[in-house]
């Protein structure tokens, strides 16, 4: 893997490459369609049981919630509105964000662009689990216990490994997200907020969905960092599956990335050589 900033510069000379990067125009409505599902979703979810919410909220909220979680992802590396419009991604990312039911989305932003600028350096590198949870989740069960909890520890990791100063714009979503959620619990009740918020965190730690961040960068080969998956999840999760693709070009929008293989071959045997 060369660094990002290589690849751009070299894709530049490649039209079939370069075509590929810039906004995915349908994105917003993705991500509209999304929340609106969610939001429908509360009428229904107010006067069930608990049980039945608990089980909507994994099987069909957690799904959803994930897959806003991972069109946050694409909306961090502006690929809703292009570079040129920031405010604009960051403000579908907050609206992204309602469902997910707590403040990520501009946080989210600011530390994963250092993990692709940084990408394996457990300093810096806040996306992938630190070196007291790779010594203390060493077994089966504790793993599988890591799994369950993996939420928290992406949410909560950044802030021991890499603290950065809080900026204006993430006030601004926990305010957003504070205000949907209270009005959220006035006119739908708990049962609403429980099916928002424990969707998310079901929904990203022991989920079908979630086995992508385990393969995306857990170093089963030496000396490989980034792994991809091609199967039929990546329709829920926006691609996040062409990891290698998308690492080697973070400027191609998820909905593109399948053509980055069969497109630029020639390509990516440069990359290869330039890797040697």
């Amino acid at each position: 893997m060369i660094s990002f900033r290589k690849t751009n510069l070299i894709a530049a000379k490649y039209p079939q490459v370069k075509k590929l990067m810039g906004p995915d125009p349908n994105l917003k409505y993705k991500v509209l369609f999304l929340v609106t599902l969610q939001i429908l979703a509360m009428s229904v979810i107010s006067s069930q049981s608990w049980i039945m919410v608990f089980l909507m909220a994994y099987i069909f909220g957690g799904t959803i919630n994930h897959s806003l979680n991972l069109a946050i992802h694409e909306i961090a590396h502006n690929l809703a509105f292009g570079h040129g419009r920031p405010l604009a991604n960051r403000a579908l990312g907050m609206i992204a964000n309602l469902p997910i039911g707590v403040p990520i989305s501009v946080s989210f932003k600011k530390y994963h662009l250092e993990h692709h600028r940084y990408q394996g350096d457990v300093k810096k590198d806040v996306d992938i689990p630190s070196e007291f949870e790779g010594k203390m989740f060493n077994r089966t069960l504790l793993k599988l216990i890591w799994v369950i909890l993996q939420p928290y520890f992406y949410a909560f990791r950044p802030l021991f490994i890499r603290p950065m100063p809080v900026t204006l714009l993430e006030v601004i979503n926990f305010f957003v997200q504070v205000t949907f959620d209270v009005i959220v619990y006035k006119y739908f009740g708990i049962k609403a907020i429980f099916y928002f918020i424990q969707g998310t965190f079901l929904g990203t730690g022991l989920h079908p969905l979630s086995g992508h961040f385990i393969s995306e960068h857990y170093m089963f080969i030496k000396g490989q960092e980034t792994y991809s998956y091609y199967g039929p999840l990546n329709l829920l999760t926006f691609n996040v599956g062409y990891h290698n693709e998308h690492h080697d070009f973070p400027s191609i929008p998820g909905c593109r990335l399948p053509e980055v293989r069969p497109t630029c071959v020639d390509f990516l045997v440069y990359i290869a050589k330039s890797q040697v």
